[in-house]
């Protein structure tokens, strides 16, 4: 479990010129004022420069409950707790269709080892409380042997000492928050790249490519907005820089005006936005509806396709960090698998990003079932998996324990692509950043 050192908050100690000093203020208060992070289950403010948060009361759990737990004769159940409903259910949709994909797949094969794969879906909405409840019935009534797949940082934060405290494995959950990647953890799987790894690469480009030097930030209020915001800053503070304007906003909402009025203060160029794709694509609506017309950059966790229908003609030269590869590109292995296997359990599919990710989770779980032939445990699963050096599933590699690879033990992947919105609402990939106008 998490070694319970208190979080450190810090922000920003020089102000360069222009950057709106209430803007600043306000943030400083939210961020010390919703340490919190009210509803999602912790007395901690989350993710902070140094990845920590305290550990949590250590939940109890049923007696009966055991490594062989979810395991049967012709089946394997795995639990899911996303947002099917409610503002974010774009990204648990896509997840869990992901994952069904891949199951289906390999169910039609026969199975691995002879064992059909269940997934067994509850809807959270994106809140704490309910990813709590759902987490314990899943481990409790529904006897799962591991949870795939759950959607959010605040989310998670709630989950994670449900799950630890059953010693159920936690399989790959769509976000790249720091907390889940400490190593003191020893039943999480992350399979995609960290927000800090995603935050790095953003100001990469803006700086190296585009030569930009006055970046603001837009973040969600609650753990997730604080991982990517105090992401943003490391990487800004690596170049002797400041965000020169801070905006937030609350979870589940749209209610953005008082952020855009903080950032258009402080005139940036480019703006890095860590939120879902409801908030982002209204506050972008709003931005250039009314003549504010920076760059626009958001993390993977926005949830690409909605995006993009969201802001129709309004998303031209919008960016979109990824953490999965180019879903339309079939010319890649594990794209190739993925369309196929999403053809089979939904005809009329679009592919995504999300449901690519989805589906590189389910691959990523089969695998790991794979390496324990008939006598599946959590144990063995979560060793199969976490004492992989080398473990490619078509072409898409992963490196977990401890070789030489820069990764944490428990995060697979590294890899962070750059995308933008077309003129038809489309996504391509870039290599390098040239400014669009839309």
């Amino acid at each position: 479990m998490p070694d319970g050192t208190p979080m450190r908050l810090r922000l920003p100690l020089r102000r360069r010129a222009g950057a709106p000093a209430a803007a600043l203020a306000i943030a400083a208060a939210a961020l010390l004022g919703a340490c919190s992070d009210s509803g999602d289950g912790s007395s901690s403010g989350g993710d902070g420069p140094d990845n920590t948060i305290a550990a949590p009361t250590r939940p109890t759990v049923p007696d009966n409950l055991s490594d062989e737990t979810g395991v049967y004769a012709d089946r394997v159940v795995f639990g899911q707790s996303a947002a099917l409903g409610g503002a974010a259910a774009e990204l648990g949709l896509g997840m869990q269709l992901g994952i069904l994909a891949a199951f289906e797949e390999a169910n039609r094969a026969g199975g691995v080892n002879g064992r059909q794969l269940d997934l067994v879906s509850l809807d959270d909405k994106y809140e704490p409380e309910a990813a709590i409840a759902n987490t314990r019935a899943l481990i409790e009534e529904q006897e799962v042997f591991a949870l795939i797949g759950a959607v959010g940082t605040p989310t998670s934060r709630s989950a994670t000492p449900v799950a630890a405290a059953a010693d159920v494995p936690y399989v790959a959950p769509f976000t790249g928050a720091g907390f889940l990647r400490n190593d003191d953890w020893t039943n999480i799987i992350n399979l995609r790249a960290s927000y800090a790894q995603e935050t790095e690469e953003m100001v990469a480009r803006l700086t190296t490519d585009l030569g930009i030097d006055r970046i603001g930030v837009l973040f969600q209020d609650d753990s997730f907005g604080r991982a990517g915001y105090f992401g943003a800053l490391a990487a800004l503070e690596r170049r002797d820089m400041e965000p020169v304007a801070i905006g937030f906003y609350p979870r589940n909402t749209t209610a953005i005006k008082s952020a855009l009025l903080d950032l258009r203060a402080g005139d940036p160029e480019a703006v890095i936005m860590v939120g879902a794709y409801g908030p982002v694509g209204t506050l972008i609506s709003w931005a250039r509806n009314t003549g504010f017309d920076p760059v626009f950059i958001t993390l993977s966790f926005v949830g690409a396709n909605a995006l993009a229908d969201q802001l129709g003609a309004e998303g031209e030269g919008v960016l979109v960090t990824q953490v999965v590869p180019f879903p339309f590109d079939q010319s890649i292995p594990i794209v190739a698998s993925y369309q196929a296997a999403l053809r089979e359990v939904d005809p009329g599919a679009v592919p995504g990003f999300v449901s690519l990710e989805g589906y590189i989770a389910g691959r990523l779980a089969i695998a790991g079932l794979e390496e324990c032939g008939n006598s599946v445990t959590r144990q063995c699963f979560l060793d199969a998996i976490l004492g992989a050096d080398d473990l490619d599933i078509d072409g898409f590699t992963m490196n977990f324990g401890d070789g030489d690879t820069i990764t944490q033990d428990n995060q697979g992947s590294d890899a962070v692509f750059v995308t933008q919105i077309d003129p038809d609402g489309n996504y391509r990939s870039l290599d390098t950043l040239t400014r669009t106008e839309p």
